[in-house]
């Protein structure tokens, strides 16, 4: 038997999707900082702008615990590529 779950405010959600894109692009094009430091903080807002995109508008945050494993599962993989990426840039 499947339960109702509480329909998401879609608006706020879309609201801090707005004002985190709006602090990338601070970061990306104001902000006078190394490049590593920067690379890391872009990858940390784009890792949470996806995290509300799956949760809220995929309805991942009301499925079953292993069916998010499959949307989880990618996130170390793109981290091993930010730190081989950044490994990059330092030689």
């Amino acid at each position: 038997m499947e339960t109702a779950h509480k329909r998401p405010n879609y608006i706020l959600i879309w609201i801090y999707l707005a004002v985190l894109t709006a602090a990338e692009l601070g970061l990306a094009f104001e902000l006078p900082i190394t490049a590593n430091v920067k690379l890391a903080l872009l990858l940390f807002l784009a890792v949470w702008k996806a995290l509300l995109v799956g949760l809220y508008f995929m309805h991942l945050k009301f499925e079953k615990w292993n069916l998010r494993m499959l949307a989880i599962i990618p996130i170390p993989l793109a981290l091993i590529l930010l730190f081989a990426g950044m490994s990059e840039s330092i030689w």
